[in-house]
Order: C-alpha cells, then sequence, then structure tokens
C-alpha cells in the first residue's frame, strides 16, 4: 500500500493482534474501521506514531487526500479545538499524520490519566 499524503510505500506494523499501516517516509498511520479504538493504551500511540508532528502538520495543507484502499477522495475530520486534523474513509479507515494518533489517543482515551 501506498501512504494518501507523500505516496512511499508503508510498513505493517503489528501491535497485539491489529495491523497498522505506517509509512515508511512520513510516518502516517492508516487505521482500518474499529483499529484506533482497539489500541487505546498510551504506550501504544508512543510505539506506533514516531514520526516528527512538525512535518505531519505540513501535510494538512493536502486537502485532496484520496483512501489508500479504494481511491476515494477522504473527508477531514477537525477536532473541536481545532489541534486534530485527520482524514475518513467511510467505507474503510482513518488516516492520521504523524503526531496526530498521539493526539487522538489522549483526547479520546488518556484525558483522564
Amino acid at each position: 500500500m501506498l501512504c494518501p499524503k507523500c505516496r512511499n510505500e508503508m510498513e505493517e506494523v503489528s501491535v497485539r493482534e491489529v495491523v497498522i499501516d505506517r509509512c515508511k517516509s512520513c510516518h502516517g498511520l492508516w487505521f482500518d474501521h474499529g483499529e484506533p479504538e482497539a489500541l487505546n493504551e498510551s504506550w501504544v500511540s508512543e510505539f506506533l506514531d514516531v514520526g516528527d508532528p512538525t512535518i505531519g502538520q505540513r501535510h494538512d495543507e493536502n486537502d485532496t487526500v484520496g483512501c489508500p484502499r479504494c481511491g476515494v477522495i477522504m473527508r477531514h475530520h477537525y477536532s473541536v479545538d481545532a489541534r486534530l486534523h485527520f482524514e475518513c474513509c467511510d467505507e474503510h479507515g482513518r488516516f492520521f499524520d504523524a503526531g496526530e494518533f498521539t493526539r487522538w489517543a489522549e483526547a479520546t482515551y488518556l484525558a483522564g490519566d
């Protein structure tokens, strides 16, 4: 699979029994439906989200990103505080640029830690 942002090759990374696709170049993360919710422990985001968030923020400027599974342009999801911006394919999953999965996990699961 190719990264929907930088078009470089993605590698599979296994966490427990969940397989995530991570770009070898920009370190963006592709999650099939239900996978981010299955990985809700703080160490998981630290293990998976290894890219530079500054580079991830630069990739947010690209607003026509195709799903790596079907090619359909993904819709953008913004958090209320605008710190988090990621792409969603209603059919297949979500793409988080470097640093975004960590922010998503913190906002979703770790706020009470």
